[in-house]
């Protein structure tokens, strides 16, 4: 199975010609940079990653339930097979970094060998994702993120099933682009404080069939204030859409979660670090 990604290289001179014919258009693209990739890589290459995707029972997913958000996320490499390993190398090679600048124009791109919040994802029906914009520190390397890259694995999906990336304006006010997560189907993005997306309606497609992608992270050291809104190192910040109200259970929460510490000795809330986002 691992034979066909094994002889898969990204092949310097296309994607720098690919980056040469869309650098204008990620750069314009509304509401921030971005663009759309169709078929992105050989098919084989993706059959064989999408062969080996873990259910949610096959692994200890990390798992995320509130009021924000309802998905599964990888913990770590480890728990991959070996084809999606070798592809993901492949996402963090030099070649592919040089791709991504020419691309987005941003200079001095640093991957992410850990996948930190990366690497696979998976929603099952009935999950979602509120808009939101991505934490913008590397929690180990302290560098500054800077791109997303999603690649979407989910064969025949239909419209009807629901779970779009959502591209919002920075006021929340409304949606300028809706992308349905079909396979083989690649999106890369600016991440800035302002960057607001997510899969917002929960998913509506069949019971057994679940919204699966590959997710990298790109980072720089140092960037642009303009990025910024002031806040300095933060996590994953949620933010309601028009006639949506979920944030009041979710300060709740912490306010719980606040109180139970004052009285729940320290050792007892260490052991539990490893499963908070």
């Amino acid at each position: 199975m691992v034979t066909n990604v094994v002889k898969f290289r990204f092949d310097a001179d296309y994607l720098d010609d690919l980056a040469e014919k869309h650098r204008e258009a990620y750069a314009n693209a509304q509401p921030f940079p971005h663009i759309v990739f169709e078929n992105f890589l050989p098919e084989p290459v993706l059959e064989d990653v999408l062969e080996e995707f873990p259910k949610p029972e096959q692994i200890e997913w990390q798992s995320f339930k509130t009021a924000a958000e309802k998905k599964l996320a990888s913990r770590s490499e480890k728990q991959m097979g070996d084809a999606t390993r070798f592809l993901l190398y492949q996402f963090n090679s030099s070649i592919f970094i040089s791709f991504l600048e020419k691309l987005t124009g941003i200079e001095g791109i640093i991957p992410d060998p850990h996948f930190e919040g990366g690497g696979l994802h998976q929603i099952e029906p009935g999950g979602f994702l509120k808009m939101h914009v991505d934490f913008n520190r590397h929690r180990r390397l302290n560098l500054d993120r800077r791109l997303n890259l999603l690649l979407y694995l989910n064969k025949n999906w239909q419209e009807e099933y629901g779970g779009h990336l959502e591209l919002w304006d920075k006021e929340i006010t409304q949606c300028k682009e809706r992308i349905l997560p079909v396979f083989n189907r690649c999106v890369i993005f600016t991440t800035t404080d302002f960057t607001y997306h997510g899969h917002p309606e929960p998913l509506t497609c069949p019971e057994g069939w679940s919204r699966k992608s590959l997710a990298l992270y790109y980072y720089t050291n140092g960037r642009p204030a303009s990025e910024l809104n002031g806040v300095g190192k933060h996590s994953t910040i949620f933010q309601e859409r028009p006639n949506e109200s979920f944030m009041k259970e979710i300060q709740k929460k912490e306010t719980v979660k606040t109180v139970l510490k004052k009285f729940i000795p320290p050792i007892l809330t260490e052991t539990r670090k490893p499963s908070d986002k």
